[in-house]
């Protein structure tokens, strides 16, 4: 036997977007046998290799694996020798060559779950087995080739474990075998019809409650639902249920996209590093994001339940039947599905303080992640531990770039650009450049200056400033951009930045005409209102159209009459926290100053 970390030393090492290759060799399908002891769990694995047709026979066959013991390793029957394979990492191994056309690799590994504190791979908490293995944690289960863009069938997937100790069994997909072993032991098989990446494989082993329901979809088929929790805590489970049934239903209506697996469970755990995860078929949650009862919970509880449940769920097309290339491209997925969580939590609740608690956390979390030392665009150029990546910029900034796709194209352009990226890229993994062509294939619209959002870091400034010719009944807005320096990125480009626009009459706060959304793309730009009756009063950047720092003079009375006339609910809001924060600020200086 020999555990990877004895045989070679590991050194932090920087990645690269640039440095993307193609695997030579990709893995097609999988089997996976699980024999859960206590103190120790063997793990037996059977891959399915296919070489690409450029790529030397003689190349070796690159695997990752982690903390694992390895009892033996075969390709096509054959045992492999030490000789035969090395670690040129702790976390790597070079099997060598020379490899057939199609190839199967067999390994038998053993694990601890018991001891696995990292909560990444399998782990144990509060008695129950269960997995987190994005973003690099299967590797740490068995070798494999752990990284996203290789897209395997998980052809089967049996669970051996003491039936008293763990009487639920559960994987990714459809359960096609159950059953008693002797000795007090017994098994389940799943099989998950749609590949997928070894980030969003699970397992969860142990002695759970759960509650029940069905979903059918428009097509009619029928979902068996099941949530799991500790015995103690089921009572608190009716919520999130009702959530995930809000949010099939509201994925149908808005962007036509089905469930496609015969059931759907979430299993809430006590000791999860992040808030959930959107594994095929089996998301597993902390149990702080699915757990709520009237007793306990607030309103903004539930809402976060709602929310966390939809954005889970959401995952199933935009994440998991369509996938990251790699992960710098993690706010395609994460950007993308925020952005459809927070539009979902909108019409569940109020659109208007939904957007404003967003942008509440955007300015609160992410601008000053902007512009301070740990600045990055939404899509990283390099990453040492790509943990550390989960950050508010790639979620919450890459949600609001999400949103001025929408702003742009408006909500039908948008379905558009969505359904041509479902239908050109199901059951692959892609980069941000892929969903950004097919928003503009769909609508016919040039989008290459918006890359920059996903290449330059910091937050932009817009100044603003109005001219209002009576002869002409003209109104000029000019506005000019701007962004400082981040780290390795001293000076910017001019952002495609949306900038939605209204313009309100003085005498009783109509709009004096058509809302328009200004597509500022230079450093400097004037747009032209024709047919003015009066000296506006304007309402720029509605609804947040774009996350930037909008620098505008208002006066008290205009601010005041935004208040209480705009018809954007989101700058009423603004106007109000801007006049009452001048209006605070302005009295403590008075008392400062000893006015009365």
């Amino acid at each position: 036997t020999m555990s990877s970390a004895e045989s070679a030393e590991a050194a932090p090492v920087e990645k690269f977007r640039k440095d993307y290759k193609v695997p030579d060799y990709s893995i097609k399908t999988v089997e996976l046998t699980f024999n859960i002891s206590a103190g120790s769990t063997q793990v037996l694995s059977v891959l399915k290799f296919k070489k690409r047709p450029d790529v030397d026979p003689k190349t070796p066959l690159r695997l990752d694996g982690e903390n694992l013991t390895l009892n033996s390793i075969s390709v096509d029957g054959k045992v492999l020798g030490a000789s035969d394979y090395k670690w040129v990492r702790s976390d790597v191994m070079e099997v060598n060559g020379p490899f057939a056309e199609e190839f199967t690799l067999e390994a038998d590994v053993n694990i601890k779950p018991e001891e696995n504190t990292q909560l990444c791979g399998l782990y144990q908490s509060s008695g129950v087995y269960c997995t987190q293995c994005e973003a690099e944690g299967f590797r740490r289960i068995t070798l494999f080739q752990d990284r996203p863009d290789v897209m395997a069938s998980y052809v089967r997937v049996r669970i051996e474990a003491d039936k008293a100790a763990c009487p639920v069994l559960l994987s990714n997909g459809n359960l096609v075998e159950k059953g008693d072993l002797g000795g007090g032991r017994h098994f389940a098989v799943w099989q998950d019809p749609f590949p997928k990446p070894s980030y969003l494989f699970a397992l969860v082993a142990g002695d759970l409650g759960s509650i029940k329901d069905s979903f059918t979809t428009k097509s009619g088929r029928k979902v068996a639902l099941e949530i799991f929790s500790e015995h103690d805590k089921v009572g608190q489970l009716d919520w999130a249920m009702e959530s995930l049934k809000q949010s099939m239903k509201w994925d149908e209506e808005r962007f036509g996209l089905e469930y496609d697996l015969d059931v759907y469970n979430i299993v809430a755990v006590s000791d999860f590093n992040m808030g959930a995860m959107e594994n095929k078929g089996l998301n597993v949650f902390n149990t702080a994001c699915v757990l709520a009862s009237p007793t306990t919970a607030s309103d903004a509880d539930y809402e976060r339940v709602q929310g966390v449940i939809a954005h889970e769920y959401f995952h199933n097309w935009s994440g998991n039947r369509v996938t990251c290339r790699d992960w710098f491209q993690l706010t395609l997925k994460e950007g993308l599905t925020v952005f459809r969580d927070q539009q979902f939590s909108m019409d569940m609740t109020s659109e208007a303080v939904k957007r404003v608690e967003d942008v509440r956390v955007l300015r609160a979390a992410q601008f000053p992640e902007d512009n301070g030392p740990m600045a990055h665009p939404i899509r990283p150029e390099s990453y040492i531990a790509m943990d550390n990546f989960y950050t508010s910029t790639v979620y919450e900034k890459g949600a609001q770039v999400i949103g001025m796709y929408q702003t742009l194209l408006g909500r039908d352009g948008f379905r558009k650009g969505m359904d041509l990226y479902f239908k050109r890229h199901d059951g692959t993994a892609v980069t941000c450049d892929d969903f950004r062509a097919a928003m503009a294939d769909a609508n016919g619209v040039d989008l290459t200056q918006f890359e920059r959002w996903y290449t330059q870091a910091g937050t932009p400034q817009v100044k603003a400033s109005g001219t209002y010719d009576a002869a002409a009944r003209r109104y000029t807005l000019q506005l000019e951009q701007s962004c400082g320096p981040s780290p390795g990125q001293p000076t910017k480009l001019p952002y495609h930045i949306p900038v939605r626009v209204g313009l309100l009459g003085r005498a009783n706060g109509k709009e004096l005409c058509a809302e328009r959304v200004l597509e500022l793309r230079e450093e400097r730009q004037e747009f032209v209102f024709e047919g003015i009756s009066e000296a506006p009063v304007p309402s720029i950047l509605r609804g947040f159209s774009a996350p930037v720092k909008l620098v505008f003079d208002q006066s008290d009375e205009e601010l005041a009459f935004l208040m209480g006339h705009d018809t954007d609910s989101f700058n009423r809001w603004e106007a109000g926290q801007k006049l009452f924060t001048r209006t605070v600020l302005a009295n403590a200086e008075a008392v400062r100053a000893g006015r009365p």
